[in-house]
This record gives structure tokens, sequence and C-alpha cells, in this order.
């Protein structure tokens, strides 16, 4: 089957709206297509030696930026008719998430994209802290996952080391921003809209 990889951080609102548009794009093309995720960290320049995110670091991103993010949110949101709660998570870190993902990833991969798709609604539509392993744990149990065993990942060192070797390969394959959409080496940056998606994947507006 083909595929379609995204490189994402679940707190990125663009990353939900990317996604949104990129399954309009997968509900109307004839042949099917598949998820591949890679991670992606945007809060990476301000996290400590434990991975936890540091107070007060200036990542050089001020009221103005937020504000045209928000603009820009809301005008996709309108564009692409999609549910938000908020829109921005600037006080939600997406490491458990992230984490938990690439453990159901790699170890039930059959229900890791159902997974993906509750962490976002989690998040951007129902408002919730996917921060919090709780959180992380019963969006799973609500997947049919077992929640014990997703939080015995989240515990483990290894799922750990081996999201930040995930991240570390998304900074070196030149991924600077998200969501990045890359297929068979060509590439689309931002939350583009199905027709670009069709235009990156088949090489011509499909409709």
């Amino acid at each position: 089957m083909e595929s379609i990889t995204v490189y994402a951080d679940y707190v990125c609102p663009f990353c939900y709206l990317g996604r949104s548009s990129l399954e309009t794009f997968r509900d109307r093309r004839e042949e099917p297509l598949e998820v591949s995720w890679q991670p992606f960290d945007l809060r990476a320049n301000k996290r400590g030696a434990d991975d936890e995110i540091l107070d007060g670091v200036d990542d050089g991103k001020g009221e103005e930026y937020y504000s045209q993010a928000k603009r820009n949110v809301q005008r996709l949101q309108q564009q692409y008719d999609v549910e938000m709660a908020q829109d921005l998570a600037t006080d939600v870190d997406s490491w458990t998430a992230g984490v938990a993902s690439l453990f159901v990833r790699e170890r039930h991969s059959d229900d890791w994209e159902a997974f993906d798709n509750a962490l976002y609604r989690a998040l951007w539509v129902d408002g919730r802290d996917i921060g919090s392993k709780d959180v992380v744990t019963e969006v799973a149990a609500d997947g049919g996952l077992d929640p014990d065993v997703v939080e015995t990942a989240l515990s483990e060192s290894t799922w750990e080391d081996n999201y930040r070797e995930s991240i570390d390969d998304s900074q070196a394959n030149g991924i600077s921003g998200v969501p990045t959409f890359v297929y068979s080496g060509r590439t689309a940056r931002g939350a583009v809209p199905p027709e670009q998606l069709s235009r990156l994947v088949d090489g011509v507006d499909a409709w």
C-alpha cells in the first residue's frame, strides 16, 4: 500500500488541521493511502535535562506571533469545517502522548491510527490535557488498548529513549516545522488543503 509520511506534534493546532485535510483527501481518493507518523518536538529548545519544559525560556515567540497563529487557526478551522475547543494549547506538553503513540505504532500497529486520531480529538475537540499520563491511558482504554500496558510503556525509559531518537531523526531529515508531509521524496509544509495533497501524492488535482 502507498504511504505518506507525516511529521507532527500533537500540541500543534496546524498538525490537527493538516490531519483533517489529509483525511478529506484520503476519503476522496480511490486508492488507499497509509499514514506513517514521525514525531517532532515543537518545544525541544525549552526542555531541560530530564525532558521537562523549563519555565521562563524565551523561544522567540511573542504576543504578535501567537495572535497571528490564532487568526490562522481560526481561518483554517472555518475553511476545513473542523471542530475545535481551543485555538492554541501552549500549556500542554505533548511528550507523554508522543511516547505512547510511538509505543502503540511499534507494538500495536493495527490500532495506531485510531489512537493517533483519538489523541488529537482528546486535546483539540475535548480540551483534555494529553500531557497527563492518566488522560493518555484513558484514551488508550477507550480505543480498546490495555491501559496497563500503555502505562507500563510510559514508565519505561526505553520508550522515552526511542521517542527522543525519533525526534532526532526528524531533525536530521531536515524537518524544521510541522506539519510536514513527505511522499516519494516530495514535500508539502503546513496545514495544506486536500487539493495540494492531491498534487503532492498524485501529481494532479484529483477533483
